[in-house]
């Protein structure tokens, strides 16, 4: 009985140390996807405004071709399953929707692309406390990751 007692205090505390680090490398894993997709979706945007001579209004409008129409556009959720977050600047009027710096000077040029992390909350200074698990590009496309680190 004592025997069984040892052998299930030892897999006890293996599991004590095993399953933090699950949970920290699965949120890792998740950023690194959310950061992959913002990439990709910024090299879509970017091809769109090659091809269009503009920006798209919102990120469906990337989606063009028989795939596209059955499928959907593949990378409209993040890793949390929220949507992306697409704001084209040329349809907006002042400074309010755009993201900001701690400063509060916007932290794009064009257009900001960014995923609400997994709170799946935000608000457009990168400083404010719900903001900061967000995953976003910043610097015209120079940055992106989480904005803690921004």
């Amino acid at each position: 009985m004592v025997e069984m007692m040892v052998v299930v205090a030892i897999i006890l505390t293996i599991c004590a140390i095993a399953v933090p680090n699950l949970i920290a490398a699965l949120r890792h894993a998740k950023i690194a996807k959310a950061v992959g997709d913002i990439h990709s979706i910024g090299t879509d945007i970017e091809g769109f405004k090659a091809m269009e001579g503009r920006y798209p209004d919102a990120l469906t409008d990337l989606c063009v071709g028989l795939q596209c129409q059955t499928s959907g556009y593949p990378y409209l959720n993040d890793p949390w399953h929220n949507p992306y977050q697409y704001l084209n600047f040329a349809n907006v009027k002042g400074k309010g929707k755009m993201r900001k710096d701690r400063f509060l000077v916007p932290i794009n040029t064009f257009y900001d692309l960014y995923s609400m992390g997994e709170d799946g909350q935000t608000v457009t200074p990168l400083t404010a406390k719900v903001s900061q698990d967000d995953i976003v590009r910043a610097n015209d496309g120079d940055f992106v990751g989480l904005a803690t680190d921004f």
